[in-house]
């Protein structure tokens, strides 16, 4: 999903296989009927979804639920990152920093593992809580720390999909998609100042050529 100030989007389904854009619609708000609907219409095409990676939008994952779902694994480290900073400096912060930058390399046996040990870790690090002595309320000390440890939790089942069906080739990451945007975004900026209706024809014209 590639967004446009605050007026709208464009979602964008493109067959990593066949290196190419399947079809995009222009949208104000990413949500799952979106996603649903940009199925539907593939299906209504001929088109056969065997799999899908996602970047991990909420709940654009059960649109999916009959078909094996990958988490992009470079959003998954964005994320970690968002949170924890490219730099953590709180012990186990780096530790979790360093676990999540196996994601491409390890098994999900492996990880699962590793994550639990983790926490049993740092379990009373991450519970420890602050008083706001204006409010008299308590509050979750390291906040974020706790909402990259939940993210890499909420999206374990997702993280290696591609492991359990080597057969279907699944991509790991949506960097191919990724690059549309890019090339798209560079192409615009170039020709500011169209009209809405060039611009909508320009941007399909783009889509129809994106090169591999």
């Amino acid at each position: 999903m590639i967004f446009f100030g605050r007026k709208y989007g464009i979602c964008i389904f493109r067959s990593h296989g066949l290196k190419e854009n399947l079809c995009w619609s222009r949208v104000k708000i990413e949500t799952p009927f979106v996603y649903l609907s940009g199925r539907r219409h593939l299906e209504s095409l001929g088109y056969e979804i065997t799999s899908v990676t996602l970047d991990g939008k909420r709940g654009v994952a059960s649109v999916f639920g009959d078909i094996p779902v990958q988490m992009c694994l470079f959003h998954q480290m964005q994320i970690i990152t968002r949170y924890l900073t490219k730099k953590p400096k709180l012990e186990a912060s780096i530790e979790l920093k360093k676990l999540s930058l196996t994601l491409i390399k390890t098994t999900e046996d492996v990880f699962e593992k590793e994550l639990s040990f983790w926490y049993s870790k740092w379990k009373g690090f991450l519970n420890e809580k602050t008083l706001n002595i204006e409010t008299g309320r308590k509050h979750f000390t390291h906040k974020r720390l706790r909402s990259a440890y939940r993210s890499l939790v909420t999206n374990l089942p997702n993280l290696f999909t591609y492991q359990r069906y080597p057969k279907l080739n699944i991509t790991t990451t949506t960097n191919s998609l990724d690059g549309s945007f890019s090339h798209l975004r560079t192409l615009l900026r170039i020709h500011r100042g169209q009209t809405q209706t060039r611009r909508k024809k320009m941007i399909d014209e783009i889509l129809k050529n994106q090169p591999d």
